[in-house]
């Protein structure tokens, strides 16, 4: 089905979502993935065989892929090594260079990656807008900060004055990156961009139904002065084509589910090589009695149903305090019935489709699940195949408890089940019940107390007042999980810094670190004993 045969009528639908009209003119496949484009695309590519890539809005066929094999993978991470000393010979401001252009040529050519992703993920094309800002604000912020990260820094020696050290950060060598279907272009270039400013090569393996929109990315950098070699793209079935990533590379970037980080953790760990995992999640939002009920209702339905929910740190869990669920419900479930769906290339619809029969199946089994027993469907809960194979009204449960699947699974689309607490330590509590904690919420109009229960959530990020966007957005500071949600970083220093070796160079100068001018073994450890009650003394590091 066309964006152009969707229904526009909310009569015409299954359920009570409405759905966004297509505007006049709107693009269409062939408009956009041309055979021009997907020529571009794919040069330089590796791959001996051939694969394709569908969209979730109606299951046609996008384009024909290359395939990789193993050989395929051996071969990009052999020209990725070779070509990578050159790149970190670079100074880092020109390294830096190619980020602030690519920066601009986003933004300026924004366009043409909406619609990629849009075809690519099933997103409404606002969703797909949260990719190209998060990509344009991590390219400003390595390209305006990577030389302060990666500067060297003079260390206090062991004998002051005496031992002059420098901290010295130097390139992996070639990153491999395996890259998910959500979020195509933020969640594959956006995690190479540190990984290219601080010297090294990346190996990429996006998801082949999502790889158009991480090729496009990698053609601008390529533009803005990458050198083509050190950015080498693999496509493939994940379990062929993931642990050949690992095998080769010197460090491994992940996102994705916590069963296959597991995996690549463990692949990893037996080449002795770094690791950094974003897993899944099962976010809460805790909305306090003293909140905007309003504003938190409306922030409810950013928070969940963003990219119909395929979004490791949207909210699936809302905790709602008893003097205001009545009204909070309300306000939400009205915001969530009023929500247009659409598939068309253009902004107007409030959420899009899943991306795929499995996401479909685990939304509706969920549901399923819970109704029977015993919990109650306060909004949605039905597929919408009126509008595209893969659509789903957004969700939401009231009176779900264990065991029921969606109680504690990460069911990763549009649905969110509502609890009621009596207090701060009870909700507290329930949101640390389980084994995730990538993020959480908080809602109230005391941002002292709101910050005093976020201390308390073990959640890696927290957002008080919003769902996720400000503490994601913020891209100076740390990004990822606690527990089972991942290890390591993205953003902040952290997130450049692991994609580096740190080296210490210490000089000295003078005299040896060993007994000299006379001094027996007994004299000088005599000496050294003095030396360091004096530096005590005298507060040196």
């Amino acid at each position: 089905m066309t964006d152009s045969q969707a229904p526009t009528s909310p009569a015409a639908a299954v359920g009570t979502n409405p759905v966004a009209a297509a505007p006049a003119g709107v693009r269409t496949v062939a408009d956009v993935v041309t055979p021009e484009v997907v020529a571009q695309l794919t040069r330089g590519v590796t791959g001996s065989g051939r694969t394709a890539n569908h969209t979730p809005f109606t299951g046609e066929k996008l384009a024909d892929l290359p395939e990789s094999t193993p050989e395929d993978v051996a071969a990009a991470f052999a020209r990725a090594r070779a070509a990578q000393p050159a790149w970190a010979a670079l100074p880092v401001r020109a390294r830096a260079a190619v980020l602030l252009r690519f920066h601009d040529l986003v933004i300026g050519r924004q366009s043409e990656v909406l619609d990629l992703i849009q075809l690519e993920t099933g997103k409404a094309r606002l969703h797909a807008h949260e990719e190209v800002q998060a990509v344009a604000v991590a390219a400003r912020h390595y390209g305006r900060r990577a030389s302060a990260y990666l500067r060297p820094k003079r260390h206090t020696g062991v004998v002051p004055a005496l031992t002059k050290v420098t901290e010295l950060r130097q390139p992996r060598g070639v990153i491999g990156q395996i890259a998910p279907w959500n979020y195509p272009l933020e969640l594959s270039v956006g995690d190479a961009l540190p990984a290219f400013v601080s010297g090294n090569a990346v190996v990429m393996k996006p998801d082949t139904e999502t790889a158009l929109t991480a090729l496009w990315a990698r053609d601008l950098l390529i533009e803005a002065g990458l050198p083509p070699e050190v950015f080498q793209v693999v496509l493939g079935e994940g379990p062929v084509v993931g642990p050949e990533v690992v095998k080769h590379a010197d460090y491994v970037s992940f996102t994705g589910s916590t069963r296959t980080g597991r995996e690549v953790a463990q692949g990893a760990a037996a080449r002795l090589v770094g690791v950094s995992l974003e897993l899944g999640g099962k976010n809460a939002m805790l909305v306090l009695e003293d909140a905007d009920v309003e504003k938190a209702a409306a922030g409810a339905v950013r928070a969940c149903f963003s990219s119909a929910g395929q979004l490791c740190i949207s909210i699936e869990r809302l905790y709602v305090h008893e003097s205001v669920a009545d009204a909070f419900v309300e306000r939400f479930a009205a915001r969530t019935r009023a929500m247009r769906l659409g598939s068309a290339l253009a902004y107007g619809a409030d959420m899009g489709s899943l991306v795929s029969e499995r996401q479909l199946e685990t939304v509706t089994r969920h549901i399923a699940e819970a109704v029977e027993k015993g919990a109650t469907v306060v909004a949605g809960g039905v597929a919408r195949p009126d509008i595209g194979p893969l659509f789903h009204e957004p969700t939401i449960l009231e009176g779900v408890e264990a065991p029921m699947a969606v109680c504690s699974e990460e069911t990763f689309g549009p649905v969110v089940s509502i609890y009621r607490f009596r207090d701060e330590d009870e909700v507290v509590e329930l949101a640390n019940a389980t084994p995730y904690g990538l993020n959480s919420s908080i809602w109230t109009r005391d941002g002292r107390r709101g910050h005093r229960v976020a201390a308390r959530l073990r959640t890696g990020t927290v957002n008080i007042n919003e769902g996720y966007a400000p503490a994601y957005g913020s891209v100076q500071s740390p990004m990822g999980g606690m527990k089972d949600s991942g290890l390591g970083r993205r953003h902040g220093s952290e997130g450049i810094l692991k994609y580096t070796e740190a080296q210490t160079v210490a000089q000295q100068r003078l005299i040896p670190l060993a007994p000299s001018f006379g001094m027996d073994d007994e004299k000088y450890a005599a000496f050294m004993s003095r030396s360091l009650k004096a530096m005590k003394a005298f507060r040196l590091r």
